[in-house]
Order: structure tokens, then sequence, then C-alpha cells
């Protein structure tokens, strides 16, 4: 057991029987009435983010997680397969338990967040910078724009979308943020 003064980002907690980890948190001390504390929760069964307003001092239950290697096998119809690289033991996730899974491509490792009283798997997390190659978009022409940060659209090698600087062409290997699938640089 913990208490809001605890509260830290990252910290996992057990919200009316949801598994979560604190996104961001704010103490809030009013000229009237009892201090409280504002947060934001993320749902580590789906994603979803969840506001909540505890009262300064209330106990909360927090979980243990394990952050596991897993290397990406391939992916189907069901969904995507993972093999721990320390155990060799293969799982199988739904689709919607990895996001951004678009940019995923095989042989790559993620983490995989365990609740590790039930031995249950929450979510799955990429890198937060992946390499990429661009296998398709339009070529830029001179003179296309008048301002210096215009973007084009591109296709990666795993089929993903994402926005890109004029200057990058086809065949070339960039890097991309995961988080907010971002353009970050181009690798030579």
């Amino acid at each position: 057991m913990a208490t809001t003064a605890d509260f830290k980002n990252g910290l996992y907690l057990n919200y009316k029987g949801i598994p979560c980890s604190i996104v961001w948190f704010q103490h809030v001390k009013p000229g009237k009435g009892p201090a409280f504390v504002k947060t934001k929760l993320r749902n580590l069964e789906n994603g979803r983010i969840l506001e909540n307003t505890f009262t300064a001092g209330e106990k909360i239950e927090t979980i243990t997680v394990e952050h596991r290697t897993y290397q990406f096998l391939y992916a189907d119809e069901d969904g995507f397969h993972f093999m721990n690289t320390e155990t060799y033991d293969q799982v199988h996730l739904d689709k919607d338990m990895v996001e951004n899974n678009d940019l995923m491509k095989d042989g790559q490792t993620v983490q995989m967040v365990f609740f590790a009283e039930e031995e249950r798997y929450l979510t799955c997390e990429l890198p937060t910078y992946v390499e990429l190659e661009v296998t398709y978009t339009e070529p830029a022409v001179k003179g296309d724009t008048a301002s210096t940060n215009a973007m084009k659209a591109a296709t990666l090698e795993t089929g993903a979308e994402i926005m890109v600087p004029l200057f990058i062409n086809q065949g070339d290997r960039i890097r991309v943020n995961t988080t907010d699938r971002s353009y970050g640089e181009r690798v030579r």
C-alpha cells in the first residue's frame, strides 16, 4: 500500500480493479477545503487515459509489473507472435494490444509489460525509435514550397505511412519515433 504522497510518473497501481500507470499528476492545495491530487492514469489493458482525483493522503494499492524482452517473430490473421529472448517461450498477442504495430518489423525486440502477480501480459512497448526504409514517396520538385518545413507522405517497409521532409527519397533509411509516428532523422 502507498499513499498519494508516493505518487510519481510511472508508478503502477490498481485503480478500481484495473492495472494502471500514472502518466501525470499534480498536488493541489486550494485556499479552502482539503488538498487533493489530480491524475491521468494509463489503463494498461487497453491503453486508454483515465482522469481521476484522489484525496490527499488516500491509500492506494500498488502493483508489481515486470518488463521482459521479447523478439517479434511474425504476424498472421490472429495477431502477433513473439519469443522471449531468454527462455525462448513463444506468446501470441491480439493486434489491439500493440500500439503502432505497423511500425514493427520481423526480428525487432520489444518490451512486454507483465502483471507479475497473475503472470498476465498487459502491453507491448516498441522501442522509442525504429529504423525503417522508405519504399515509396513522391520525388520532390525544386520550388514546390516556400516554407522550409514542408512535408510529404512516405510508405515504409512495414507498410506504415508517415510524413517526412521533402528531401527524403525512395530507398533512404530513416529513424521514426514510435510514440507519435514522427520523422526523426535520416540514417546513413
